[in-house]
Parts: structure tokens; C-alpha cells; sequence
């Protein structure tokens, strides 16, 4: 029977792997739908090669930095329990290379190629998985801190403030850096319009991150013994809930409509666990709330370029989400409780803390030592030509 359940754990979080692994596919294609043509190229190659130097930085350092544990040693070694620890590997991976997919929608349209790559080997390899650690392991007695002070651990259960927040301050660290797209924001004060190249590959993109995301919260139980329902309806209703708010909010925007579902889905991951449905519902509509007001602040009044909206969708959004998890997941409020307002509060507020500072660190290194931004005529060129030598549909280019 214990072989069979290893083999069963191991099928299920390899499962949850390829779903998530999947949702990559989604950030591509979100990103590919709201940039301009020009640099539709771009966002596709650059999450998937962002994904591959975040598999062997995590691999041979992050997951090590993490959990302390690492994966040289024998292949016989890795085989026992039927590689269960290589597929959590995995799993625990698309995890990590989802913060270099959420930076890469802020900083579009005008960031050099390779210094990228570069931060997404140093944010996947040490800076997330230090606070990963932190918050999963109890590394540093993190979780005995939160607990002395606030009366509970942090609860992020599937990584509302671990993998959304984080990566959504850091990339609000490095819009920042970049400063604008050229001619966003012109001198006479006017706003230059930017508006989606796809709306159906835009639509396409949200709705393989909806699917996917099925994985990234039920499969965080990592066991098949500790799969639980009330995980999976939560994380439908959160989205359902940025759904009808974004698109009532938003005046039938599609751009918001899209991103709604998402923002309900990033503030539902810390306890999602612990909800009621009727709390999730709400919590996602307060996201996508969120979502809307922000971005369109952001853009307009505060004039901050942040392409894909990483900065409300996950920062913003990811952080309530580890709040909403001290308010809807009481009892009192029909959740499971065992969870403290004040531990939430605190845990988020490290969480955002450390990626300021992460973000900071890296991109400002990045900046002043290489630099982060393609020249001015690489830019009005785009990013598919200057960095790719080919668009997105070269056979309108053929000299023949």
C-alpha cells in the first residue's frame, strides 16, 4: 500500500507541475495579446527562456537556498518514492519561475533581452527562495517570529504573498528603473494610447492561466490524501467574483474583464484553504476592485508604465490576498480558522518589504552595471526585430 500511495503522491504533483507549467504559456500570451505587434515576438521567446534559466537556477541553487536541500547525488538516490522529491522539485518550480513571468508583463516593450535573463537567474537562484523558505520551511525561525508576536504562524497556502506579491513589487521595483516606453507620456501633458494588439490572444492568455491555476492552488496540498474540494470552489468563486466586478468596474473593458478572473484567482491563493465559498466570492471581487482602480491610476494619474498591470494584478491584489486570508478565513466568517489578522498583516508586509528590497538590489546592480534599457531607435523599431531579427508575421517582410 505505501508504494502505492508514493506512486499515487508522485502522479498528483507531477499532475499540478504540468498545469501550472502550463499557465506559462498563459503569461506568454497575455503578454503577446496587450503589447504592440511589434514586440509580440519578444514576449513569447522571453517567457519561455525565462522559464529555462529558472529551471537550472533552481535547480542547482534556489530549491537548495529554500528547503536546504539539493540534488547531487545519486540517480538511485532521486529514483526512491517514486522520484516523489524530483517531481516537488518541479512543481515547486513553475512556482519560482513565475516571478520573472509577472516582472516580464511590467517591463515590456522596452527592456534589453539579456540582462534579464541575468535578474531572473539571481531573483529564481536566491531572492525568492529565501522568503519561499522563510514562509514554507520556517527558515531563519520566520514562522516562530510571526507566531511570538502575532499569536499565529503566516498562512499562505498555495503563495498569494510568496509568489504573487513578491513578484509584483519587484516589478514594480523595475518599471520604475526603466522608466516609460518612449512618447507615453508626452511633454504637453497628453497620454499616448497603447491599446491591445489581440484581444482574443489577450482573452486566450487569461483563460489558460484560469485553468491552469486549478493546479496551482488544489496541488499545493502536494499529497493526494490532503486534496480538498473546498480549495478548488474557493478558487472558482474568487475568480468569478474578479470577473463580475472587474467587467462591471471596468464598463465592459475586455482588458479588464480578462484580468479580473486573475485578480480574483492571485487573491485567493493564501487561504484558499480555509474560506468559505461565500468569503472567497468576496474577496475576489474586492481584487478585482483593486485590479481596475489601480491600474488606471497607475497609468493616468500617477504615470507609471507598467504595461500588463503586474504592479495592482499581482503586488497589490497578491498582498490582500494574505490580508483576506486573516478576515475570511475566522470562523466567525464561516472559514476554518487558526488564522491571526495581525500574522497575516505582518507576514505580507515582509513579503513586500523583501521584494523592494530584492528588486532593488538586482535591477539597480543590473542598471548601473550593464543597463536595463534598449536604445531609443532599438525601441521605436521594437523588440521583435531589434532583439529577434523577425516578426511576428514575416511574410508581409520578404523582399521577394
Amino acid at each position: 500500500m505505501d508504494s502505492i500511495k508514493q506512486g499515487a503522491d508522485a502522479l498528483f504533483i507531477l499532475l499540478g507541475a504540468i498545469m501550472v507549467l502550463a499557465m506559462h504559456a498563459g503569461f506568454a500570451f497575455l503578454e503577446l495579446g496587450t503589447v504592440r505587434k511589434k514586440n509580440q515576438v519578444n514576449a513569447l521567446v522571453k517567457i519561455l527562456v525565462d522559464f529555462a534559466v529558472s529551471t537550472v537556477s533552481y535547480f542547482f541553487v534556489g530549491y537548495a537556498v529554500a528547503y536546504g536541500t539539493g540534488f547531487m547525488v545519486g540517480a538511485e538516490t532521486l529514483a526512491a518514492k517514486n522520484g516523489y522529491e524530483l517531481v516537488k522539485f518541479f512543481f515547486l518550480l513553475t512556482f519560482a519561475a513565475a516571478i520573472p513571468a509577472i516582472v516580464s508583463g511590467g517591463i515590456a516593450e522596452r527592456a534589453r533581452f539579456n540582462p534579464q535573463l541575468l535578474a531572473t537567474a539571481v531573483l529564481v537562484g536566491l531572492a525568492y527562495p529565501l522568503f519561499e523558505g522563510a514562509v514554507w520551511a520556517n527558515k531563519f525561525g520566520f514562522q516562530d517570529w510571526i507566531k511570538s508576536v502575532a499569536g499565529a504562524e503566516f498562512h499562505d497556502f498555495a503563495g498569494s504573498v510568496v509568489v504573487h506579491a513578491v513578484g509584483g513589487w519587484i516589478g514594480l521595483v523595475a518599471v520604475l528603473l526603466l522608466g516609460p516606453r518612449s512618447n507615453r507620456y508626452r511633454k504637453d501633458g497628453a497620454i499616448s494610447a497603447h491599446p491591445p494588439s489581440s484581444i482574443p490572444f489577450l482573452a486566450l492568455g487569461a483563460w489558460i492561466l484560469a485553468v491552469g491555476w486549478f493546479g496551482f492552488n488544489v496541488m499545493s496540498a502536494q499529497t493526494l490524501d490532503k486534496i480538498s474540494g473546498l480549495v478548488a470552489v474557493n478558487s472558482l468563486m474568487a475568480m468569478v467574483g474578479g470577473t463580475l466586478v472587474a467587467t462591471l468596474m471596468g464598463r465592459n473593458d475586455p482588458g479588464f474583464a480578462y484580468n479580473g478572473p486573475l485578480a480574483g484567482l492571485v487573491a485567493v491563493c493564501a487561504g484558499s484553504d480555509l474560506m468559505h465559498p461565500a468569503g472567497a466570492l468576496v474577496a475576489g471581487g474586492i481584487a478585482g476592485a483593486i485590479f481596475v482602480q489601480l491600474f488606471t491610476l497607475t497609468q493616468n494619474r500617477w504615470k507609471i508604465d507598467d504595461v500588463l498591470g503586474v504592479w495592482p494584478l499581482h503586488g497589490l491584489c497578491g498582498a490582500w490576498g494574505g490580508i483576506a486570508c486573516g478576515i475570511f478565513g475566522q470562523q466567525s466568517l464561516g472559514g476554518l480558522g487558526g488564522v491571526s489578522f495581525g500574522a497575516q498583516a505582518l507576514g505580507t508586509l515582509v513579503g513586500v518589504v523583501w521584494a523592494l528590497i530584492s528588486g532593488l538590489v538586482v535591477y539597480g546592480l543590473i542598471r548601473l552595471t550593464m543597463g536595463l534599457r534598449m536604445t531609443q531607435e532599438e525601441e521605436f523599431e521594437g523588440a521583435d526585430l531589434s532583439i529577434h531579427r523577425i516578426g511576428s508575421t514575416p511574410d508581409r517582410e520578404v523582399s521577394w
